[in-house]
């Protein structure tokens, strides 16, 4: 229990726990505001009240989300100024403005539209409509952009140089542009769009196997593996592009992601550990399975490597990745699940092309249905491994090569940042149990399937204008008084 008198190992698992938490929530927003938009364009070109229905219904997920990933992300920007203020001083001049970019391009456009896309369906003009769904849909995913340009400068500082402990910029395009930055944004971006795709997928799936509302939520289904056709396969090419530039630029974190303690030579095959029992201590792996020569084919799609591959004996302990294990198996978790959509995906695709999945006998395949069922949370599962990945093997750095974790951290009690730690796990604990209560309850709802549409006057029953017939009281005359 040492690590709870160290402010800088708290600091981190702070941060660690609340990043964790937060991008639970806007994986889902950025990808879903892609597929509100296609599902509203739809409706407006084809005038299909289902797909109307469609948009009103998964909307309100998205501002689930939305609320939520508003509460969680502020905090995380405010403890670069609580917890990390050595690191802030010394790289403002540029991670500041790019943080401030995500707030004031990204969250503002955001926040600015939600309200017309959530109450304005039938107050504005559906093309004002649809330019709001648009411009909700452009925030959440620059809010993508700018938060991966930040980190991806933290993982390849570009476009200037550390003098007197402050970095000054000398090319600010170049310090955006850095090498990690196109790469990691479209990962993050296939990430987000995969992951809501299969949540969408698999509450539609469930609803099939419930025999709820069978054709409306079939087309649904349709519709994110249409999409998932094209976005699986390239996730998993541009994860591969972001291993080879790990290959390039942080060894380190690639020996790790591994488990490589001895180096192999250039113009040699390496062989590719898949499962193994990392040993920091021993400086070894305990048990493993490798495959031979394989680690020049998944680096290179060739079979000797074009360079050398340091192992991590090659570098000091204090300056290696700590928790090999985690880094290991972390990287293969995620792309165990990215070839589990590929490989759903080409399931359901020949399930539909030999027409299993028309209204009438979609809830026959049941063993499907569970399946995107069973892939709605992986999603979330392979985006945090991801980032464990990417964040835990570039230590001991917060700056790669520039400036270490430890000296980017505050000095601040450690009994201050448990506190404060423990205050997080209690209101994100709340925020989660409430997340999980609403939810469900859409969910348990299901759509309205009674809304008005737009544009389509709703037929009343004609008035009587017929006299009546005159009826004399026949009464006593007492009584009629």
């Amino acid at each position: 229990m040492e690590f709870l008198s160290d402010s800088v190992v708290l600091s981190r698992m702070q941060f660690a726990f609340t990043a964790i938490f937060h991008i639970l929530w806007p994986v889902l927003t950025t990808g879903m505001g892609i597929y509100l938009v296609i599902i509203e364009g739809v409706w407006l070109r084809t005038r299909n009240p289902d797909y109307y229905l469609h948009a009103r219904f998964w909307s309100k997920f998205y501002v689930l989300n939305f609320g939520i990933g508003v509460a969680t992300g502020i905090p995380m920007e405010f403890q670069f100024g609580t917890n990390w203020s050595p690191f802030s001083e010394a790289v403002g001049n540029f991670f500041g403005s790019v943080i401030g970019f995500e707030a004031s391009w990204a969250f503002m456009l955001e926040a600015a539209f939600l309200g017309i896309m959530l109450f304005g369906w039938e107050r504005v003009n559906p093309a004002i409509h649809y330019l709001s769904t648009i411009l909700v849909a452009v925030g959440a995913n620059l809010s993508t952009l700018w938060i991966l340009t930040a980190n991806s400068w933290m993982q390849t500082p570009a476009g200037g140089e550390l003098v007197n402990g402050k970095f000054v910029v000398h090319d600010y395009f170049q310090a955006i542009l850095n090498p990690f930055m196109v790469n990691s944004v479209l990962h993050m971006f296939f990430a987000t769009l995969e992951t809501s795709l299969f949540v969408i997928g698999g509450i539609s799936a469930w609803y099939i196997l419930q025999r709820r509302n069978t054709a409306f939520f079939s087309k649904s289904l349709k519709i994110t593996l249409a999409a998932a056709i094209a976005v699986a396969p390239l996730q998993i090419y541009i994860g591969h592009l972001s291993g080879e530039q790990v290959y390039h630029y942080q060894p380190t974190k690639l020996a790790a992601m591994e488990a490589q303690w001895e180096s192999s030579p250039a113009g040699k095959p390496a062989d590719w550990s898949l499962l193994a029992i990392p040993n920091a201590k021993a400086e070894k792996n305990d048990w493993e399975i490798t495959i031979p020569n394989a680690l020049g084919y998944i680096l290179e799609f060739k079979q000797n490597l074009s360079q050398p591959l340091r192992g991590l004996k090659e570098w000091k302990p204090e300056d290696r990745p700590k928790m090999v294990g985690l880094i290991y198996y972390a990287f293969r978790i995620m792309i165990g699940i990215g070839f589990f959509f590929a490989g759903l995906m080409l399931l359901s695709t020949l399930q539909w092309l030999r027409g299993k999945l028309s209204a009438d006998n979609i809830s026959q395949q049941r063993w499907l249905m569970w399946g995107w069922v069973f892939a709605a949370p992986l999603g979330y599962i392979a985006v945090e491994s991801g980032w464990i990945v990417r964040c835990v093997g570039r230590q001991p750095w917060v700056l790669y090569g520039q400036i270490r974790t430890a000296d980017g951290a505050s000095n601040l009690p450690a009994s201050n940042v448990l506190v404060s730690l423990s205050a997080f796990a209690i209101v994100y604990s709340v925020l989660f149990i409430a997340a999980l209560y609403f939810g469900s309850r859409i969910i348990r709802t299901g759509p309205n399937l009674d809304l008005p549409i737009p544009g389509v006057e709703i037929t009343k029953p004609a008035v009587d204008t017929t006299p009546a017939e005159f009826v004399p009281d026949e009464r006593p005359v007492e009584a009629q008084q």
